[in-house]
């Protein structure tokens, strides 16, 4: 009997707090785009999305899902604990897994799709007391990732495992410092292990208004390589140096006219040179001799109301960067992305993208690379709501791609493709 009884309570305890836990409710946030399409020359044939937009330029299934819930809420002290998985395919048949599937004529091997553990976290609000609103965190997460959604890009991206505070009040804006772990695959597979360990430190001071509809935002990320004494005695490839990336941006609103606009101003050297001229946001280049490479990028971008109905959402990029590798003389790149809506109804738009972009590289020998290319989409779209970004949204497009100095298309025999089809993308 005094089993049971003691077996009763401990029953009893355990329900008593998940129900507690359960009272919090759960977030659940995620992203996805899917949908089916074909080119004139089989399935659909995309690229350079980051240089002349997504729209009717994508043919993936991608997918985040993200599950978050507050477990603790007490005298002014949370913690909030938030997660993130994610999924990639190419889109090609119902069943998409992990599962390798060879090509036996090509010796290629490859998986359907792709999973991948993309967030997995600690917040902590309330235990800093001088700050009562600053946050601690630890963990894997995207870290205040700065986007242009039109090119799928994040210009400003140092995610990873780390730790940080955020939020820590100072004047008129707040300062966030973090810690964050994003390694480098080296190309030399002389030694067992060819991950290179990649530090950054990240400083950034958001918030100050210098005047009315104004938001500026400001940051140094420093990227600190910290190779093996093995992977020091393989060679220059894994003698890296320490590198940073500058970034500056003011914001305005001007509410008379409903326009927004967005300008970005960055530097980079050493490794975080490279991200100026590929529309990176971070990425530490340890494929390259980079010791004496340095860039700069200047991004414009916004969204311009013309009337009620009919809006132009647009990012200009450019970029130059010197010495990325050996031989390397300079790198320019110029991309212009513009998305146009015009709301019919509440839920019924038509779209039109248009993009360009042209690529220069030039060596110390005197010869010259050039890449360039545009596209022109045209979409109807049903969506949650008359505005450029409502989701979910169902769209039915057509698209025109170009190469402006070769044939990327059709396996190397056409400078230019069709492609029609039907995609949804939501986020939530």
């Amino acid at each position: 009997m005094t089993m049971k009884v003691k077996l009763l309570t401990t029953s009893v305890a355990l329900a008593l707090s998940m129900t507690a836990l359960n009272a919090n409710a759960v977030d659940f946030t995620g992203y996805f785009r899917s949908g089916v399409g074909v080119s004139q020359d089989g399935d659909m044939q995309t690229g350079r999305q980051n240089f002349v937009g997504r729209l009717g330029n994508e043919s993936d299934t991608y997918t985040e899902i993200g599950i978050g819930q507050e477990v603790y809420n007490k005298d002014g002290k949370t913690f909030y604990v938030d997660s993130m998985f994610s999924m990639q395919s190419d889109g090609s048949n119902d069943y998409e897994s992990t599962t390798t599937v060879c090509n036996f004529d090509q010796k290629e091997c490859k998986d359907d799709a792709t999973f991948a553990l993309r967030q997995f976290n600690v917040k902590a609000k309330g235990l800093i007391s001088a700050a009562p609103d600053a946050v601690v965190w630890a963990g894997k997460r995207f870290y205040q990732r700065h986007d242009l959604h039109i090119i799928d890009t994040k210009y400003w991206n140092i995610s990873g495992a780390g730790a940080g505070v955020e939020n820590l009040k100072a004047g008129p804006g707040a300062f966030s410092l973090a810690w964050i772990r994003s390694d480098g695959n080296d190309i030399d597979n002389s030694i067992v292990n060819n991950d290179l360990n990649v530090n950054f430190l990240d400083l950034r001071y958001a918030g100050w208004a210098p005047w009315e509809g104004a938001w500026t935002e400001a940051g140094v990320s420093y990227a600190m390589p910290n190779p093996t004494d093995e992977q020091e005695k393989a060679g220059n490839l894994y003698d890296p140096k320490n590198g940073v990336m500058l970034t500056a941006e003011m914001s305005q609103y001007f509410a008379d006219s409903r326009i927004y606009e967005k300008l970005v101003l960055q530097y980079a050297d050493k490794g975080l040179a490279q991200n100026m001229i590929s529309q990176g946001g971070g990425w530490y280049d340890v494929w390259h001799l980079t010791d004496d490479a340095k860039g700069y990028r200047v991004i414009l971008t916004g969204d311009i109301p013309m009337g009620e109905k009919f809006s132009v959402n647009h990012v200009f990029t450019y970029g130059k960067g010197e010495k990325l590798e050996a031989w390397h003389d300079n790198t320019e790149l110029f991309s212009a992305v513009a998305r146009g809506g015009y709301a019919w109804t509440d839920i019924m738009k038509t779209l039109v993208e248009a993009g360009t972009y042209e690529s220069t590289k030039t060596w110390t020998s005197g010869s010259e690379e050039k890449s360039s290319g545009q596209k022109y989409t045209l979409a109807q779209a049903w969506s949650a709501g008359p505005s450029m970004f409502a989701r979910p949204e169902i769209r039915v497009f057509a698209s025109y791609l170009k190469d402006g100095e070769g044939k990327s298309f059709n396996g190397g025999e056409d400078d230019n493709t069709w492609n029609f089809g039907v995609q949804a993308e939501a986020w939530w």
